[in-house]
C-alpha cells in the first residue's frame, strides 16, 4: 500500500492528484485552452498536499503519465516528475496515458478505445476490453470511413478522449459509442500506479523517457 503523486500533462488538462492505497485523496486540474502546464503544474502540487495536510517527503512513490500525447506537455510532466524523485529520492512509476483514460469507461462488456488527437486526421490509439486488458496496441493511425468497421459489426464500441470529435464524422454505426469532452486526469492514475507500486514496477529515473509514439515537428508560425 502507497502514498503516491500522481501527474498528468499529456493534453491541455493539467491534473495532478494525491491517491493512498489505489483511491485518489485530493485532486486538483485545470483544462483551460492552450497549455499553461509550465506555470500551473507545481502550484497543483503545492495544493495537493496543502489539501492533504502532508508534505512531499511523506510520499512513498511519483507516478507520471507517459505518453503518447503532447510533445510539449509530456516534457513538462516527466522532467517534474524526474526531479522530485531525484530530490525527494522516491520512486519513478509510468502510467500509459491511453490506459488510464480507458479507465474512465465504466462497462460489463463492449471494447473502449481511448484516442488523443494527433492533428489532421489523425489519432493515438489503443484498444482495450472492458475489463482494460490491451487487445491492440497503440498506434499512431490516420482515420477514415472504414476505421474499426471490422470490430464494430461484433462488438459495441466506446471511444473516448480529443480524438472523438473527429472519430464522430467520419465513423456512423450503431455499435459506436461517443464519450465527449474527456481527458486524461490523474483520477484514474491513482489506481494503476497502486497495482504497479505493488509489483515494483518502477523506472529508471536517470534515463526514463516519454513516449511520444512520432517525432515531434516543430510547425512554422504563419506568416
Amino acid at each position: 500500500m502507497a502514498l503516491v503523486l500522481n501527474i498528468e500533462t499529456a493534453t491541455t488538462n493539467c491534473s495532478v492528484s494525491l491517491s493512498k492505497d489505489g483511491d485518489t485523496l485530493v485532486l486538483k486540474e485545470d483544462n483551460s485552452p492552450g497549455y499553461s502546464h509550465a506555470e500551473t503544474l507545481h502550484v497543483f502540487i503545492d495544493a495537493v498536499f496543502k489539501t492533504a495536510q502532508l508534505n512531499p517527503s511523506d510520499i512513498d512513490a511519483i507516478s507520471v503519465s507517459k505518453g503518447p500525447g503532447s510533445y510539449t506537455g509530456l516534457r513538462i510532466g516527466v522532467s517534474s516528475a524526474k526531479g522530485l524523485c531525484f530530490a525527494l529520492n522516491k520512486p519513478l512509476i509510468s502510467i500509459s496515458t491511453l490506459a488510464s483514460l480507458a479507465h474512465q469507461v465504466k462497462v460489463d462488456n463492449g471494447l473502449i478505445i481511448p484516442m488523443l488527437d494527433a492533428r489532421r486526421m489523425e489519432v493515438y490509439s489503443a484498444i482495450y476490453n472492458h475489463k482494460f486488458e490491451m487487445i491492440r496496441e497503440i498506434k499512431a493511425e490516420i482515420l477514415d470511413q472504414d476505421s474499426y468497421a471490422e470490430v464494430l459489426e461484433n462488438h459495441t464500441i466506446y471511444f473516448i478522449g480529443n480524438g472523438v470529435e473527429k472519430t464522430k464524422t467520419l465513423i456512423s454505426h450503431p455499435n459506436a459509442v461517443f464519450i465527449e469532452g474527456k481527458l486524461p486526469s490523474a483520477n484514474e492514475m491513482s489506481i494503476l500506479a497502486e497495482k504497479k507500486y505493488q509489483k515494483s514496477d518502477t523506472e529508471d529515473v536517470a534515463y526514463f523517457e516519454p513516449y511520444y509514439l512520432k517525432d515531434f515537428v516543430a510547425l512554422k508560425k504563419k506568416q
